[in-house]
């Protein structure tokens, strides 16, 4: 297949750097980088092994790009307005667009652009930094569940499961672990009993994940925000078992040491994902008549953190 990767920054440098190092053919849109990464290509520093793609498909604009078979979104949700100008160039008839991203109903502004059945969602379980210029370096796991995306009423016609199974085969190939779901909400859902309580708590307590997990306060804080997200879901209708958040709770304890995401962003003065993890969760709950306290706490608090740090 031919890939394109929109956004070459921690998650899509290193997904798609597998999937050349496999040999597909894969075109990478960059910003920042893209004239160091043309001289230089792309390092990936990996448990999986260190690799370096010396010629890389590099471009700086979607009009330079190719056809692609499957677009890889792998921008941060804050960047999701500027895909009706990245998207349309990169579209064949068949295409299928792969939404990388955190939150929920991510996939929304994707399937607005593609239209209805050409756009699939992606859970990624992974612990990647971007450390410098065409640099990326990988800490741990890296596993994809994938779906169609059927709409924020979960009504409509997703894209073809057989050419998810193919995308899956490839990435497998690269040695991830990667599945497929025909329930991605819930699988969407599931992601999010780790991101609401710990990548908001990153940046609320200005502490890592073993920081959190360490202290017995913000652990059992943590884990009483975990415990909402899944009562939650399943007051939205979907069936999630109790002892996930045990399960939730000790994977976070084998973590390395790790700063997410939104924190890494935060201390940067970059755009939080506020609206994906937290704001969608909130209306889907609205939309079911159902209540989220802490969740609702912590969107005010992120979004609060967020206007102080922008006005600063």
């Amino acid at each position: 297949m031919k890939f394109g990767i929109v956004g070459t920054g921690a998650l899509g440098g290193f997904y798609g750097g597998l999937l050349a190092k496999i040999g597909q053919e894969v075109h990478f849109l960059l910003h920042s980088d893209v004239d160091f990464v043309r001289e230089y290509g792309l390092r990936v520093d990996s448990k999986l092994g260190d690799f370096h793609i010396p010629k890389v498909n590099a471009y700086s604009s979607p009009e330079e790009m190719p056809k692609c078979d499957c677009i890889i979104i792998a921008l941060k949700s804050t960047q999701n307005h500027l895909l009706e100008k990245l998207i349309p160039p990169l579209m064949h008839p068949d295409s299928l667009v792969l939404v990388l991203q955190n939150g929920l109903h991510v996939e929304q502004r994707a399937r607005e652009v593609a239209g209805e059945g050409r756009v699939a969602g992606g859970c990624c379980f992974l612990c990647s930094n971007k450390v410098g210029p065409g640099h990326i370096k990988h800490l741990d796991y890296g596993k994809i569940l994938m779906g169609p995306y059927r709409g924020i009423n979960d009504d409509e016609s997703g894209p073809d499961m057989e050419v998810l199974h193919h995308i899956c085969q490839l990435f497998r190939q690269t040695g991830i672990e990667c599945n497929t779901t025909e329930n991605l909400s819930l699988a969407r859902w599931r992601k999010l009993m780790w991101n609401i309580p710990f990548n908001g708590l990153s940046v609320i307590l200005n502490a890592s994940t073993d920081s959190i997990m360490r202290h017995p306060h913000s652990r059992a804080l943590a884990e009483s925000i975990m415990s909402e997200v899944r009562e939650t879901a399943v007051q939205c209708g979907h069936s999630i078992e109790t002892d996930f958040i045990a399960y939730m709770m000790e994977h976070t304890d084998d973590m390395v040491p790790y700063d997410s995401s939104m924190r890494l962003d935060y201390l940067a003065g970059r755009p939080i994902e506020v609206e994906a993890i937290y704001g969608n969760a909130i209306r889907a709950a609205a939309r079911k008549q159902v209540s989220a306290p802490l969740i609702l706490a912590m969107y005010r608090q992120l979004h609060f953190l967020a206007d102080k740090r922008a006005n600063a």
